[in-house]
């Protein structure tokens, strides 16, 4: 069924992450698998204040790309670091790790997709 979800209607919620420090604010874009054809579990955009992040996780079954909209960040991708900053594109594959964290002074924001394997 289509629909239109509506700016008015969007939601942030915070939610710690991993146990990175601070809280991660995030407001579905899509909402599971059933907005999603079922090929996925997230789709959302995601805000990390300064001080804020999202803790090392390894993908099981399957993979998260993201897509930086603002701001910059550290990212580990399977433990190498590198900033990501807007514009860039990080991905990582079933079985993989990572975490992010803003370290900076201005609000990092980011569009995060989680498909199945």
């Amino acid at each position: 069924m289509s629909f239109v979800k509506r700016s008015d209607d969007a939601v942030f919620e915070e939610k710690n992450m991993f146990g990175a420090p601070g809280m991660a604010r995030h407001r579905k874009i899509l909402n599971g698998p059933e907005e999603m054809l079922g090929k996925g579990r997230l789709y959302n955009h995601v805000i990390l204040d300064p001080g804020c992040g999202i803790g090392w996780h390894v993908h099981n079954g399957d993979g998260e790309t993201f897509f930086v909209l603002k701001g910059e960040a550290e990212y580990s991708d399977n433990g190498t670091p590198t900033t990501l900053r807007a514009g860039d594109i990080a991905s990582v594959l079933p079985g993989e790790g990572h975490s992010v964290m803003n370290n900076g002074t201005e609000p990092f924001e980011m569009i995060a997709l989680i498909l199945y394997a």
